[in-house]
């Protein structure tokens, strides 16, 4: 029997620099997971913004309060943040774990069709069938799946993808295999969920929205050197 005072679900948010974004990501995520009688936590990691981010973030926990719940934390990056959510998240023994990114690209409306398969599945990842972020985008996603299932050996299809559903039991078992200080946590945790053996898997194609506001605060030139130390340092993901 499941326990009323814990969150069936958390959803954990790395934030960074987005106060053109956030207001409007945040609220449409609310109405879709309680039009599904979710019980869940938002947990707003902001990654050291130097905007308004943070005092945004913590008038919407005033408006919803119980279900946001703001980290602040210095700078570390995406990956480092989406480590701390996960720690956290998991600290609060939620039964699921969700991560999304949080400048629009994830539309909450496929989120219906990642719960309807727990029941079956360990891990439901999204699949970016199609995107609006534009061609280089892609054929960077499509280049780091395919390097990354060549050095590590496992299949990690859209190795990066930040449209992801985890059961705590899955993530429990992965997130100890990569290395705290790993840069590209999204990717070196696929590769570990991929490597725990009798996690089922489900794969939810979705459309992944171009940035609905701001800029991105990441270059090409950062992307490859970011992907460059990532494929050398995937041999230590156990």
């Amino acid at each position: 029997m499941s326990n009323p005072s814990l969150p069936d679900l958390i959803l954990v948010m790395p934030i960074y620099n987005e106060e053109a974004n956030i207001t409007q990501v945040i609220s449409e995520w609310l109405p879709v997971l309680s039009n599904l009688g979710i019980r869940y936590e938002l947990f707003a990691i902001n990654d050291g913004s130097k905007d308004r981010t943070l005092p945004i973030l913590q008038s919407l926990a005033c408006e919803h309060p119980g279900n946001i719940v703001v980290i602040d934390k210095p700078n570390s990056g995406h990956g480092r943040s989406c480590r701390a959510g996960y720690e956290r998240a998991l600290e609060r023994s939620a039964r699921w774990i969700l991560q999304i990114d949080s400048d629009g690209q994830c539309d909450p409306s496929y989120f219906p069709s990642f719960w309807s398969q727990r029941e079956e599945a360990d891990c439901v990842f999204g699949f970016r069938s199609t995107r609006g972020d534009g061609l280089v985008r892609k054929l960077i996603s499509r280049s780091c799946g395919v390097l990354s299932s060549l050095v590590s050996g496992v299949n990690v299809r859209d190795a990066n993808v930040p449209y992801r559903l985890m059961r705590n039991e899955a993530l429990a078992q992965a997130l100890p295999r990569v290395p705290a200080d790993f840069d590209v946590q999204n990717i070196a945790l696929t590769v570990a969920l991929k490597r725990c053996q009798g996690i089922r898997w489900r794969y939810v194609p979705i459309h992944f929205r171009d940035r609905q506001g701001g800029v991105n605060s990441i270059n090409i030139r950062k992307i490859a050197k970011m992907g460059w130390k990532m494929l050398n340092e995937l041999r230590r993901v156990q």
